[in-house]
């Protein structure tokens, strides 16, 4: 039971109000991410102190531009704010409004306020009134609306200490209705809804007949009555329609009274920069020179700190050797456990620095610019301009990419996404390609300013997205599904990217990679050294086996024991298992080593570099780092680099278009509840992956 010094408060707002911004200046480093559903796929939970005995529990609650659902995003705001029993049922609700649109943003404040919960409302931005030359007569919106009202700029940190003393004081707010919108609708609708309804007030029971997915919180027999009132429709949408035409009516009469706009005194550039950054030409010129120095700086920015890193574990690897005794935990620690970390932690400053870009981007406004643009093409492959979104947070992860498709109303649209995003290059991707292209790829400069391993990097991206738009367009073609939908996107205002913010999301996500992949990677690395580490007759025999064919050969003491570890690996369980299949990916230009990385990335795409750093340090005294057993690795029948040109480019475009990845398939197989469509994505993506690498091998051999 949650004590009473504490504040259930939940954040609630359209996109793009601050939201974020006000609860990271309200929550700082006392956040938490949970498994709740929604655009952004975690729920964000933090605490914050209010006063001297006093905490409050901030739910920041998925953007929303009503609570009356049309997707799932909607569907689980209002599900929080309708359940008494809900865990993140709040004593008080704070709807964050932004002062440039706050007309639209107080549709969403005035629902809140008729379900008879503490509301404050929180009017973000306030130090960009002047510029704006907007004007707000604060004390009379107070009256009008009977709530109280909070200028902030979370921002700059200006107005949080009001805010919180408001929060203090929410026992007294004030939770009469607004007005009585039934009356105007259908008063006898409404009775009637009142009448059979009994517990609930007449607008809570109105929203619970909106909602789409049913909920889990009331009776059956209640359940029951309220789909009697969904049979109904039409006269539900035709109602949901009238609801908004008579708020928005209400809020037209409100800001006449209390809000004002002189243009003459504004200040803005937003129209001059919208016209350059979403012009039909340049737009696309100016995306592709951001997406150019990104990449860059990608390979440029992370080569020192990742060549340290390589090294320190190398290192790392080698003191455990000399220092720990001899035995089987030691081999553990150091031929499985060190370098299968290692070939993960490598991969932080190049993820970390992508992840940068990507906040700075959203944080400045350019993002919401970006999907506008791309809206153009996406109508052309028949997606929905909201499926920008997903598409572009898969370069981060397609799991919450896949989630976050939850704002597309139209089940085509939506499905036609889930299948496509998993094209997208997202960071797990980013250390298989950053070591093969670093093997395969010379570190040349063209024209003296961009670097070639950047350039291959940028093509592999584009080449993921390329993908996922034909794809798009042939499901588009042949997908017998009903639903489509139209595109509206918020475009706020341009803004200096807030540092804090920035460090907080950069943080949270390479965190969230390092120690998601860290889990699975490590359990991996185990397995792998074990399955590496033991073996049959041949195995157990190996010093014998090897010495008495090398009577011949005359080899040094160090030769020697070289030519043991690579019998010892060959003959191993994993060895037995690698060649098992080597005869399939040989082809590719593969061998049984590559193919054990390739199973194992079954598991996630970034345990491929794990494998390797396991594979080939067991048994191993050399002293190098991963990268260079890699570089120096031999195909025995060809005498050539294993690892050159043409097997590279083959790995690089087989993992470009294979789903290795079970955390997709299973997000994939919950958001479209059937097996059938990951199933889809597995063998079509896997035997797109195997052809297109056959073909780049032979045609580069």
């Amino acid at each position: 039971m949650r004590s009473k010094k504490t504040v259930n408060v939940a954040l609630v707002g359209n996109p793009n109000t601050g939201k974020t911004s006000l609860f990271n200046q309200l929550t700082g480093l006392t956040q938490k991410v949970g498994n709740y559903p929604g655009i952004t796929v975690d729920k964000k939970q933090g605490t914050c102190k209010l006063g001297a005995e006093q905490t409050a529990i901030i739910t920041d609650l998925p953007g929303t531009y009503s609570i009356n659902p049309t997707s799932l995003d909607e569907s689980i705001v209002l599900e929080t704010l309708l359940d008494n029993d809900h865990e993140n049922y709040p004593d008080i609700v704070v709807v964050v409004a932004e002062v440039e649109n706050i007309k639209r943003n107080l549709l969403l404040f005035t629902q809140v306020k008729d379900l008879k919960i503490p509301t404050l409302l929180v009017v973000n931005m306030a130090d960009q009134m002047d510029r704006k030359g907007i004007s707000i007569d604060i004390e009379a919106l107070k009256t009008i609306l009977n709530t109280e009202i909070v200028l902030i700029s979370a921002r700059k940190r200006e107005g949080i200490e009001a805010l919180k003393e408001a929060l203090l004081r929410y026992k007294a707010f004030d939770t009469t209705p607004l007005q009585s919108i039934s009356d105007k609708i259908d008063k006898a609708y409404f009775e009637k809804i009142k009448s059979r309804l009994k517990g609930f007030s007449t607008y809570k029971s109105w929203l619970l007949i909106t909602q789409k997915n049913p909920v889990n919180f009331i009776s059956e027999a209640s359940r029951t009555i309220i789909e009697s009132f969904k049979k109904e429709e039409q006269q539900v949408k035709k109602y949901q329609h009238k609801e908004t035409i008579y708020r928005y009516q209400y809020i037209n009469e409100i800001l006449k009274k209390t809000y004002f706009i002189d243009r003459s005194k504004a200040k803005d550039l937003r129209s001059n920069l919208d016209r350059i950054l979403t012009h039909k030409v340049f737009g696309y010129v100016i995306f592709t020179a951001i997406l150019l120095v990104m990449f860059q700086s990608v390979f440029n920015l992370a080569s020192v700190p990742m060549d340290y890193i390589d090294l320190s574990f190398s290192n790392l690897s080698e003191w455990a050797k000399y220092m720990l005794p001899q035995g089987v935990l030691s081999n553990l620690i150091t031929e499985g456990i060190i370098p299968g970390i290692g070939g993960i932690v490598i991969f932080i400053p190049q993820i970390a620095i992508l992840f940068l870009f990507v906040s700075i981007l959203e944080e400045t406004g350019y993002m919401s610019r970006v999907v506008f643009l791309m809206d153009k093409i996406m109508r052309r492959y028949g997606m929905s301009g909201k499926s920008v979104i997903p598409l572009i947070s898969g370069t981060a992860c397609a799991i919450p990419a896949i989630m976050a498709t939850r704002n597309i109303v139209g089940w085509k649209d939506r499905l036609i996404t889930i299948l496509v995003t998993p094209f997208t290059t997202c960071s797990a991707r980013l250390p298989v390609y950053a070591i093969i292209i670093a093997l395969i790829i010379p570190d040349n400069r063209i024209l003296g300013l961009f670097s070639l391993q950047g350039l291959v990097l940028m093509a592999l991206y584009i080449l993921g997205f390329a993908s996922a738009l034909i794809s798009a367009f042939l499901l588009n073609k042949f997908l017998k599904v009903d639903g489509r939908t139209f595109f509206i996107v918020e475009m706020p205002n341009y803004k200096l990217p807030s540092l804090k913010n920035i460090a907080f999301d950069v943080f949270e996500k390479t965190k969230a990679f390092v120690l998601g992949a860290g889990k699975i990677i490590l359990a991996i690395s185990i397995v792998l050294w074990f399955l590496a580490s033991n073996g049959g007759k041949d195995f157990k025999n190996a010093s014998q086996i090897v010495a008495a064919e090398a009577v011949s050969q005359n080899l040094t003491p160090q030769e020697l024991e070289s030519e043991i570890a690579a019998y010892k690996l060959e003959k191993s369980y994993i060895g037995k298992m690698g060649k098992i299949i080597e005869p399939v990916i040989a082809p590719l230009g593969y061998d049984w080593k590559i193919g054990v990385a390739l199973i194992s990335s079954f598991a996630a795409r970034e345990v491929f570099v794990g494998a390797l750093s396991t594979i080939y340090s067991v048994g191993s005294d050399d002293e190098g780092t991963i990268k260079q057993r890699m570089a120096a690795e031999i195909n025995p029948i060809t005498k050539e680099k294993r690892f050159n040109f043409p097997a590279g480019m083959s790995l690089l475009v087989f993992y470009a278009f294979a789903m290795q990845c079970m955390g997709t398939l299973a997000i994939v197989k919950r958001e479209t509840k059937s097996w059938k469509w990951p199933m889809l994505q597995l063998v079509g993506m896997g035997a797109l992956a195997y052809f297109t690498a056959f073909i780049t091998f032979i045609i580069l051999k």
